[in-house]
């Protein structure tokens, strides 16, 4: 990884933050270039998730320091929907429902906002159906799903589905993967993984968390990192992850 170069699209530098008076995160630093795949992996309360949340911007949990740089822009100083207007996607590993609004709506609304923010003209009714209907196709998106409120009564792995289909249709510079695979049968890991390949581009980088590395099957990552007691504590290909494999984090803990 090149620090602090003109392709770096994510950095962060000293990262420190709590949740409930807890520190999970101590002095983390991670650069993400532009085009890349970074796997997080570690052991349970490890602070995976709270490194997605942080970047999202989730109000629950406190910067105590450091910085997260996003395209040369001040992440810290964002509203989680500004973060997300700029580029920065998060696939939650619980996805929520929204009852009474639907998924089309939900990415309708979604979608404008976002060339509103980047001073774009708003897609029309059209325009919108026909993205709509493009993506959808390349999913396996029914349009019964669509058509329902967001993950209301979907199972997990619908859920998880839908999330990839969200990011796949809203076309971040910056997707986070939250245990994505968790529970998905081996058909729904192979969907998450094709529209994660899919949507590689020199432009667009995959921060993925995952307890292990049956999602590597699907996806060949530029860097894998394991992450112990809100650190780094080793870094890379992946090679580390069908280590971690064999012999689990009692190594690193």
């Amino acid at each position: 990884m090149t620090e602090n170069n003109e392709k770096a699209w994510l950095e962060i530098r000293n990262l420190s933050a709590r949740v409930d008076g807890k520190e999970i995160l101590k002095d983390f630093s991670l650069t993400v270039n532009a085009g890349e795949i970074h796997v997080i992996m570690g052991p349970n309360g490890s602070g995976k998730s709270t490194l997605s949340n942080v970047i999202a911007g989730n109000p629950l949990y406190e910067i105590t320091q450091g910085s997260i740089y996003f395209k040369g822009q001040d992440v810290l100083k964002m509203t989680p929907d500004a973060r997300a207007n700029l580029g920065i996607f998060l696939a939650f590993q619980y996805p929520v429902e929204l009852p009474g609004v639907s998924t089309a709506l939900f990415l309708k609304t979604a979608l404008n906002s976002k060339r509103a923010f980047l001073g774009e003209p708003e897609l029309d009714a059209v325009q919108f159906m026909k993205r709509l209907k493009t993506r959808a196709k390349a999913l396996d998106i029914s349009d019964d799903m669509l058509k329902r409120p967001v993950n209301v009564g979907f199972s997990g792995g619908e859920k998880k589905k839908m999330e990839t289909f969200q990011m796949a249709f809203l076309e971040p510079d910056f997707c986070i993967l939250d245990e994505m695979d968790s529970g998905l049968d081996i058909d729904a890991l192979r969907t998450v993984s094709s529209a994660v390949n899919v949507m590689r581009e020199p432009h667009r980088s995959f921060l993925l968390i995952t307890h292990h590395q049956k999602l590597l099957d699907y996806i060949t990552p530029d860097y894998v990192h394991v992450m112990v007691k809100g650190q780094i504590v080793k870094s890379g290909d992946k090679s580390l992850a069908l280590e971690l494999e064999k012999t689990g984090y009692d190594l690193y803990k």
